[in-house]
């Protein structure tokens, strides 16, 4: 683990501290079999998937759990009670530990990696939240439709060469190509390219590089990792390129029609007439363009794995899509918000693989989590999603099992707030959550009017860790549908009051 911690203004410490500092009781706090001295729970694990090996345990050890590395102890947390009291902004925050803080060298107090003593993340939040709204995300939309036109038409050429598509790397050229052009104007050209951007490949190697340190000792780290740290500075050195490039260019050619980069540059704080520096502008592009696509990729790929191995579920969004939009080409902004049922597939699929799949909040003032274990300040624990969306007292028996209906109007009211978290929560939530939710839906349905998806008959799934998730190595193949007709049944859709009642942002009550 890499070591972050220093003392803010406010007291706090920041960063990685070992979980014997802050939790009095840690002792009542299970813990996996076998620990073996200073190197801990390492029997069984892979450091390949630490997040998968986290979840297995956290099966075999209930809701609140702690696991020893290389003699520093952490707390992970799934249970619906112990999330839904650390929601509780009065006396928890978002904390920046473990992978999140290996980013710090590159995006530095960028929105996501920002510690909340720094004024730049509120800056930038207030700056930035504009840019959200839903006039601008009107704005947004032809240009997410015209990286969708690119997106069809690489996959009409694969599927008239014979060749089954490569869903993640389709994904994530879509994701990267439509948060680059729509927030800062600028075009990576991901689908000319028969390899993946050099952007692409430094970001990957830099997520990949922070949850490394995560299984290698602090100490040793400078020896085993030497040639991966110079790869690393590189690959940093590669994306603040590339970002400083994008706003000479700007600078150079006047402003982007209002977008993103636009208020980066040029929008100063409605209250303190603030404005962004320019070191802390480069760290936020670098922030929305890894966090705005690389999410959303593996987001769209495991949905589409789902489609494709349902083929009834697949005909009921289908048919919603024919029914919803009709005969209308290009479908408008408004029309993308009534695919009710699109949308629960998207739900459903973050419920399973939220592809950011964790975060930790820390205990602002002594507290006790759910009134059972003792907190001092600062104390912290990950919050483990994927295993918090398959609590089987919150979502049945058949959690493990892909059923949209889950996501029904009736059935979101009756559940209990905070137990579907794919965005984080609180203030330092995701910002963009509704940018991508509208991108993801939209894409779902163009695919879904356009194609027939079938799975390769021996794939299994997969999941590849790099902080972020995505299903490895899926191909699908597709078949070009000839015409829309509208469904023989009417689509059922839930109404307005589920949309609101999920959002785990907005809403106290998800």
């Amino acid at each position: 683990m890499a070591e972050t911690t220093t003392v803010t203004p406010t007291g706090l410490p920041k960063g990685f501290r070992d979980a014997e500092q802050g939790w009095p009781g840690l002792d009542r706090i299970p813990h996996p079999p076998r620990r073996i001295p200073f190197l801990g729970d390492v029997l069984g694990a892979d450091r390949r998937t630490p997040l998968q090996d986290s979840l297995r345990f956290a099966r075999q050890l209930g809701p609140i759990f702690r696991r020893k590395a290389f003699g520093k102890e952490f707390v992970f947390v799934w249970g619906a009670d112990l999330v839904a009291d650390m929601a509780d902004e009065s006396r928890f925050a978002k904390h920046v530990g473990l992978g999140v803080a290996n980013l710090r060298p590159v995006a530095g107090d960028g929105l996501f990696t920002a510690y909340n003593h720094e004024p730049n993340w509120q800056l930038a939040h207030d700056v930035l939240a504009p840019g959200f709204s839903r006039e601008a995300m009107a704005g947004y939309h032809p240009m997410m439709l015209a990286v969708a036109d690119r997106l069809t038409d690489h996959w009409d050429r694969e599927l008239a060469a014979g060749r089954p598509v490569d869903v993640p790397g389709a994904m994530t050229k879509l994701t990267l190509e439509t948060i680059s052009r729509t927030g800062f104007g600028h075009d990576f050209g991901s689908f000319e390219r028969d390899r993946p951007h050099p952007f692409v490949t430094s970001m990957v190697g830099t997520l990949s590089y922070a949850q490394r340190l995560n299984s290698v000792p602090s100490p040793l780290a400078p020896l085993l990792l030497r040639t991966a740290t110079r790869r690393n500075e590189a690959d940093i050195a590669h994306l603040n390129r590339t970002v400083d490039e994008m706003v000479r260019t700007r600078r150079a050619g006047g402003g982007g029609g209002g977008d993103l980069l636009d208020r980066m540059l040029d929008t100063t704080h409605p209250g303190t007439g603030e404005r962004l520096s320019p070191e802390n502008v480069r760290r936020q592009v670098i922030t929305f363009l890894v966090a705005g696509h690389e999410t959303t990729s593996g987001s769209l790929s495991f949905a589409l794995h789902y489609l494709a191995r349902h083929p009834e579920i697949a005909a009921r969004a289908r048919a919603e899509v024919d029914q919803v939009w009709g005969d209308t080409e290009t479908p408008g902004y408004d029309q993308v918000a009534k695919l009710r049922y699109v949308r629960r597939v998207l739900d459903e699929s973050l419920r399973l693989w939220p592809t950011a799949p964790a975060y930790a909040r820390e205990a602002i003032r002594d507290t006790e989590l759910a009134g059972t274990h003792p907190m001092r300040r600062g104390a912290w624990a990950l919050i483990l999603t994927p295993m918090l969306h398959r609590a089987p007292e919150v979502w049945g028996p058949d959690a493990e099992e892909f059923d949209p209906d889950r996501f029904d109007a009736k059935a979101v009211r009756s559940r209990a707030p905070h137990t579907f978290k794919p965005f984080g929560t609180g203030a330092r939530a995701c910002i963009g959550r509704q940018f991508a939710l509208h991108e993801a839906t939209l894409v779902l349905g163009l695919l879904l009017r356009r194609y027939e998806l079938r799975p390769e008959p021996t794939y299994r799934l997969r999941v590849t860790e790099r902080l972020t998730l995505m299903p490895e190595g899926l191909r699908l193949h597709l078949d070009r549908r000839t015409a829309s007709a509208p469904p023989a049944a009417p689509v059922t859709v839930p109404d307005e009051a589920a949309s609101a009642a999920r959002c785990p942002v907005h809403r106290a009550d998800d």
